[in-house]
């Protein structure tokens, strides 16, 4: 039996489809926009990548060293004594200055020889070496409500709450949680 005759079969021409492609752009495009978005509200509200500028902290953190900033901490909670935190200078609020807390409201602060106390206790402050700790006298003087007194560890070395006073409550930033730069320095406080 002979076998009937196909027709030959017909090659349709490369045609593009716009629409699927238009589709994947766009859809990689609204995705690129979600995750700019995403970084612009994690990095407002909840943590900050901030930088070392200056040795005031050393030798807990180093000059150039790199920082991650919790933000959402204190909006739930207030910073504590020995919370490394940053902050709003208070005589000019563009800058940002990084520095431990040392006293909160109501509490009294005193320095002799170079020694803090607060509420008439020592402060216990084995992260400050012995060469960079100033031996100069300051207080006493009661924080305020609302307020901190911050120092930084480097207490020759330092621009803090002993020049330029307390640092009002809407200055604080965030706490310190990270170091992660350098990486052989890498440390969670």
């Amino acid at each position: 039996m002979p076998l009937p005759a196909r027709a030959p079969l017909l090659v349709k021409p490369f045609k593009l489809r716009t629409q699927p492609l238009l589709m994947q752009v766009g859809g990689g495009a609204l995705a690129v926009v979600f995750a700019a978005m995403f970084g612009v509200l994690v990095t407002t509200f909840l943590i900050q990548v901030t930088r070392v500028n200056g040795p005031s902290m050393e030798p807990t953190l180093e000059n150039h060293d790199c920082l991650l900033v919790d933000r959402l901490s204190y909006e739930f909670g207030t910073p504590q004594p020995g919370d490394i935190v940053t902050l709003y200078y208070p005589a000019d609020p563009d800058r940002v200055f990084i520095k431990r807390v040392i006293a909160t409201e109501h509490q009294s602060v005193q320095i002799v020889n170079g020694r803090v106390s607060v509420d008439g206790s020592a402060v216990r402050d084995d992260y400050v070496e012995s060469s960079f700790r100033s031996h100069e006298n300051w207080g006493p003087e009661r924080v305020d409500d609302g307020y901190y007194f911050v120092m930084g560890d480097h207490r020759n070395d330092s621009s803090d709450s002993r020049a330029w006073g307390l640092v009002p409550r809407k200055y604080v930033i965030g706490k310190v949680t990270l170091r992660w730069w350098p990486l052989q320095h890498l440390r969670i406080f």
